[in-house]
This record gives structure tokens, sequence and C-alpha cells, in this order.
């Protein structure tokens, strides 16, 4: 792949003709061939930010030297770029500031550090429902405006935010609805040291796609490149939020909404070389501790002991190419009472296949997977149509309908899992959503 971006970027060469001669007795470094910037103007090339020849290829097969790059960079600054391709500009620009200002374009310290805060964004309107074999069909319209700040302080670290303002569309009742609301969710700061990575703040988890998906406050460190290990300790405040209110023992699932905050820790080693094609996988142990898990509504056991949730997950997948990947996990509460059947283990086995991309307009990826979601290995619900304490199948695809424009559909056919033998009921979930992301 590498050889091709950098057959795409000596071509592109010919829009800095002014720069040729100089170009000749270039006296700058070549740029590595495992540089970021390689990956970056190849996709401003698909983007049709940088162009090739007249007819529309790209030609040559040398590596790229500094000055070169630094003259398509300029190219694509006269451009009116816009959000993701504008970030991919801007990046490259302070990369080659120094070989731009020898150009004749200017990139000082002042302009640069004017741009040292970057936002990201999405606009979001979803649609939700869930119907159920013996209790109400509920639904549920949302409109979200998420906001993502990104602020350099220097080479090494970053600040980072996330800001959620959520608008029930059904009820749409005032800023004093609890289903309305603006919410400071994630701030953190960021240090990246070569092949180590430390986090301290209001952030995502480790693993946050598979057995939870919730902000916790603390810190972590991740280091290594094709197999990481990951350390990170904190205190989380709404363990369980997401509890399945579709539950025939409601009064239990009350309870476990009303569950506050946990400390918890988590350890996990991860492999992942192959970008394109192999397998990729992992290991981690997550332990949550607080008083409330003695609560004796939420074991159905009198005089319980229990303290906390220790969960051990196992990760293995199989990229196929570029486009198909098999996946799956495997998670299980080592500390719960038999009363709670098969809500101690989590499982997933998922085919994925390609996924639309924002940026390219008709870009699209399907999946289909089994899901099994046990209430005491699940903490968080981390899927769109179907929750905690659920089993079944999810069916979803996605599509770019116009650039930065991505609609979703979802759908699960499940069961809930059984607690204290009571017979399983039927339910089905339907998710909907389009995306503008700026």
């Amino acid at each position: 792949m590498k050889k091709s971006i950098v057959s795409i970027l000596s071509a592109a060469m010919v829009v800095g003709a002014a720069g040729t001669t100089f170009a000749a007795a270039n006296p700058f470094a070549d740029v590595p061939t495992d540089h970021w910037a390689y990956d970056a103007v190849s996709q401003l090339a698909a983007d049709g930010v940088i162009e090739g020849y007249g007819d529309s290829t790209f030609k040559g097969n040398r590596n790229i030297t500094r000055y070169e790059m630094a003259q398509m960079v300029a190219k694509a600054m006269t451009k009116n770029t816009s959000g993701a391709d504008k970030a991919l500009v801007d990046k490259l620009a302070a990369e080659f500031a120094a070989e731009l200002n020898n150009l004749g374009v200017r990139v000082s310290n002042l302009e640069r550090n004017s741009d040292m805060v970057k936002w990201n964004g999405v606009l979001e309107y979803k649609h939700e429902s869930r119907t159920h074999e013996t209790l109400p069909a509920l639904a549920n319209n949302q409109l979200m405006l998420r906001l993502e700040p990104t602020a350099e302080v220097n080479n090494n670290w970053q600040v980072k935010a996330r800001l959620d303002a959520v608008l029930n569309v059904i009820k749409d009742d005032g800023d004093a609805s609890h289903d309305n609301q603006a919410n400071l969710k994630r701030i953190w700061a960021q240090g990246n040291y070569d092949k180590l990575r430390l986090r301290a703040g209001k952030m995502g988890m480790y693993g946050e796609d598979t057995i939870y998906d919730v902000n916790f406050s603390g810190a972590d460190l991740t280091y290594g490149k094709d197999w990481q290990l990951t350390l990170g300790a904190g205190r989380i405040h709404d363990i369980y939020r997401d509890i399945n209110e579709y539950s025939a023992n409601a009064f239990q699932a009350e309870v476990f909404r009303a569950l506050s905050a946990a400390n918890v820790i988590y350890v996990g080693a991860d492999y992942n070389k192959n970008q394109d094609k192999g397998f990729f996988g992992g290991l981690s142990y997550h332990r949550f501790v607080s008083d409330i898990f003695k609560d004796t509504r939420l074991t159905g056991v009198p005089a319980s002991d229990k303290e906390s949730v220790s969960i051990w997950k196992a990760q293995l997948g199989y990229r196929f190419d570029k486009n198909s990947k098999l996946q799956g996990f495997y998670a299980k509460d080592t500390n719960v009472d038999s009363f709670w059947g098969n809500n101690d283990t989590s499982y997933n086995i998922e085919f994925d296949y390609k996924g639309a991309k924002p940026e390219n307009k008709g870009s699209w990826g399907a999946w289909l997977a089994y899901r099994h979601l046990g209430i005491w290995s699940t903490p968080n619900k981390t899927y769109k149509a179907i929750g905690i304490g659920d089993r079944g199948w999810n069916i979803g695809a996605n599509y770019t309908l116009e650039k930065n424009i991505v609609a979703t559909l979802e759908f699960g056919d499940m069961r809930d899992i059984p607690i204290n033998n009571a017979v399983a009921t039927k339910c089905r979930h339907y998710f909907a959503r389009v995306e503008m992301f700026f």
C-alpha cells in the first residue's frame, strides 16, 4: 500500500512547477515510508483535494522528500476544504511549516497557535422502539448535538472534551426536563510519547466497545504498538444506568438503575498488528467495587456479602481482508450467586463487512451478530438494538448518503435472560439514526 501511496505523491508534484529546479538539487531528507503524512495525503487525493496529471492519473515510484510534500500541502491550502479534509490539511501544514516557509507560504507560530484548538462534532437524530411480549411497547425520538474540542498543549500533550446536548423530540417539554439537557460528558488530558499513552480526567474506559460504554474519572496508561498493555483505575458514577427497563422483574430493574457509583480497576493485553489481514485479540480483567452490591434486593438472597463485580474477558477476531472480519468476545463475572442464572456471562459473535465512511459518499457497511449480554457481566449498554439482560440476533447496516451524512439501521430479535428460573420472554428492538458530521 505504501508503494502505491508513494506513486500518488510523486506524481502530484507537478502542481509545484515553480519549485522544480530547487527540488532537483533538493537538500531535504526523504519522508519515512511509514510516516502518517502518506496516508493523510492519500486520503486528500481520494477526496479530490490534491490532483494528479491532466488525465486524473498518478505516476512515479520514488520516495517523497519533505520539500516535495510541502509543495502538495501548499497546493491543498489553496482549496476551500472543510471538515475532515481541512483537519488533515491543517495537520500537514503544521508538520511541514519550515518547508512551507521556504516556499514562501507563511505559517508563523502565531498563525499555528491560533488553530491549536480544533472542534469536531455531530448532529444526530435517532429513533428507537421496542416491543415486548408481556409489556407495553416503548419508543423514543431524540436529537443530540455533540461537540468534541481538542486543545494542543505542546508536542506531547492534549486536552480533550466531549459536550452533549440532548433533546427528547416526543416530550419536548423544556429545559427543565430530565430528557432535555446539556452536559460536559468527558474532559481529560492525554500525553502521547512514542509507544506510551497517558490519560487522566473523566473519559471513556478501556474496553468500552464490548461489555460497557461508560465514562469514568481516573487515569490509565497504554504501552506498546502491535502488542499493547493497559492499566487503569478510577471511579464511575453511572454503572448499570441502561439496565433492561423492559424486564419482567420491574422492581429489580428499578434498583439497578438506582446504582450510582463504584470504584474500578482494569488491566488488559491486546494484539493488533495486522490492520489488513490476520488475527487480533486480547485478554483483560475488570473489577467494580461498591457497597451497593450488598443490597439483598439485587441478589435475591438474604445476608449477601457481594461487594464487587469481577469480570474476565477474552477477545479474538480475524480480518479476511480490508473489507470483512469475524470477531467475538467472552466475558464472565466470577463473583455472582446462582440465583442469576446465565446473567454471569456475556458473549458476542459478529461478522462485519465494510463500513460507511463519512468522508466517502456511497460507502456502506453491514453486520450480523448473535449477542448474549448478562446483567452482571455487562455493566453498561454497548450496543444499540440489544440491551443488558438480552440474548438474540442483531443485524444492521450503514450508508453514507452525502459526504459527512451517515444513516444507520439496526434490528434486534431477542429474549431476555431468565432470573431465578423465570420464563424467558420475547422482544424486538428497532433502531434508526442519521448523523451529520462537521
